[in-house]
């Protein structure tokens, strides 16, 4: 990947989903590579971490507010969009990935912004999910719009693969998808992959395209995560397998019940979800089978190095809504 230059055109940027891990990143590294930015955030987002930007209030899902409390009728250069939903849920999917950033792009395009770089995933190469419909319907929006863009794919994220380093430390076992070799990713850190956007930002030789995009080294297995996590413990590595077939049958009944209980439907959602994570890779597909060699990797942190964070109790794993593992 072109390496950023050491003196970049200050743009004007518009950044959209700034309260996220990933957006707060992106944010902090535009502001250092001396751009000025513009942060949308809802009235009560928290900003810490924002700091140096232009923090304006609003609802990103009401068009009006963000044409008048958002853009202000003034000339920005780029549109950030780190939007995402939180949960993937049907209605979610459908307010945050789909509505909401086909508002940002309506208003940006009658602002003149010449160029937008969209926070993707990879998983929308084998869309399956509501979310995944979702992004890959505003990607397509976003390509006939007209305006220079740069859709980046990136893989998974290392948030998304500590959700069981607490439970390890407290002595349970890695639990395990069929054998745990079924999947694998190159996944990328928060700070690698702002950096990547703001690559994408700068430099004009990356617009109209799509970029997957991953971290560091080699494509890891979840065994081999949950066995490098044992050995810097210091523990010998210890496992306990899911079945596939399980998680079908819970997805059948939660199916089933969720015709009569909105809550039930979006527990079904989620638990597709976490199959979907369970059993594809994050990587390039290439049409009959995932090529890690075809995944382009960026940066320098590894998942070692967060996993080390974690343990000296300098990083959080937090998932929320996404925590589909038992602790």
């Amino acid at each position: 990947m072109t390496e950023q230059s050491t003196a970049p055109v200050r743009r004007r940027i518009f950044l959209a989903g700034a309260t996220g891990t990933i957006g707060k990143a992106t944010a902090r590294a535009l502001h250092a590579r001396g751009h000025e930015v513009v942060c949308f955030v809802r009235p009560a987002a928290k900003a810490e971490g924002l700091e140096g930007a232009d923090i304006r209030r609003g609802d990103v899902t009401d068009p009006r507010s963000v044409e008048t409390a958002g853009f202000r009728g003034e000339r920005f250069d780029t549109l950030v969009s780190c939007l995402a939903s939180r949960t993937g849920a049907p209605a979610d999917a459908q307010a945050i990935d789909h509505d909401a950033q086909l508002i940002l792009l309506d208003a940006a395009r009658r602002a003149g912004v010449a160029h937008v770089v969209l926070l993707s995933a990879i998983c929308v190469q084998k869309p399956r999910l509501a979310f995944q419909h979702a992004k890959l319907a505003v990607e397509r929006a976003l390509v006939g719009s007209g305006i220079a863009y740069t859709i980046v794919r990136p893989t998974a994220f290392f948030k998304s693969l500590s959700g069981q380093v607490a439970r390890v430390q407290r002595g349970k076992p890695w639990l395990l998808f069929g054998d745990g070799r079924l999947t694998a990713c190159k996944p990328i850190s928060d700070a690698d992959l702002a950096a990547f956007l703001v690559r994408c930002v700068e430099d004009e030789s990356l617009r109209n395209q799509r970029l997957p995009i991953g971290g560091p080294g080699p494509a890891i297995t979840p065994r081999e995560q949950a066995e490098m996590l044992f050995a810097m413990l210091g523990k010998p590595a210890r496992f306990r397998s899911v079945s596939v077939r399980m998680m079908d049958a819970i997805i059948a009944a939660l199916s089933l019940f969720g015709r009569l209980s909105p809550k039930l439907r979006d527990k079904a959602e989620l638990a597709r979800i976490g199959r979907y994570y369970a059993t594809e890779s994050m990587l390039v597909w290439k049409g009959t089978h995932y090529d890690a060699d075809a995944t382009p990797s960026t940066g320098s942190e590894t998942l070692r190095d967060h996993y080390a964070r974690l343990l000296r109790g300098e990083a959080e794993s937090d998932l929320g809504a996404h925590a589909l593992l038992p602790p």
